[in-house]
């Protein structure tokens, strides 16, 4: 191996059109094109929205007084590309409360228009709870009473329900 390097056969040389040369530009096969960008390019709305799930879990059906309820949201792409969702809101999604956004009787969802990104057969999960309080004003919160309560999750977009992008699960507050 050392007579090849003493013998100079590895000689790189501009001028000599034989000699190997060094790479001096990238190889194509590492560039990359905007897999979001041509999705949204190639994939109509209406597949994009069809490809998105909603699902919102609890540990339990039944909670005491005073328990604050945790739940999880999971959305999940079911295709092997990227693909923007176009929202109504800046807030991609929320959760409800017997239909009262976030639990909270105070508009807080802004109105412009966003997007969800989500990557190739993407799940996103998120992890929330409700204190069993309902906002009645800017300062102001009651709290629940004992019953039964639908907890809801989707994304902000007209008929989110009919599109399957919205899920909701009941639970049960006692007294005790």
């Amino acid at each position: 191996m050392r007579r090849i390097y003493d013998s100079g056969a590895l000689h790189r040389d501009d001028e000599e059109p034989q000699a190997p040369t060094e790479r001096r530009t990238q190889p194509q096969a590492t560039r990359s094109i905007d897999g979001g960008a041509w999705s949204d390019l190639l994939v109509p709305t209406w597949l994009r929205y069809r490809a998105v799930s909603v699902d919102i879990e609890v540990p339990e059906t039944s909670y005491p007084a005073g328990t604050k309820v945790p739940f999880v949201v999971t959305m999940r792409n079911a295709l092997p590309v990227p693909i923007t969702l176009p929202t109504d809101s800046l807030r991609p999604w929320t959760w409800y409360v017997d239909g009262v956004p976030e639990a909270s009787h105070v508009d807080s969802v802004p109105s412009d228009d966003s997007s969800l990104r989500f990557g190739r057969s993407e799940r996103k999960r998120f992890r929330r709870q409700w204190d069993r309080m309902f906002r009645v004003s800017d300062d102001e919160w009651e709290p629940a009473p004992a019953g039964e309560y639908t907890i809801g999750a989707g994304l902000s977009v007209a008929d989110a329900a009919e599109r399957g992008l919205y899920s909701e699960t009941t639970i049960r507050i006692s007294d005790r």
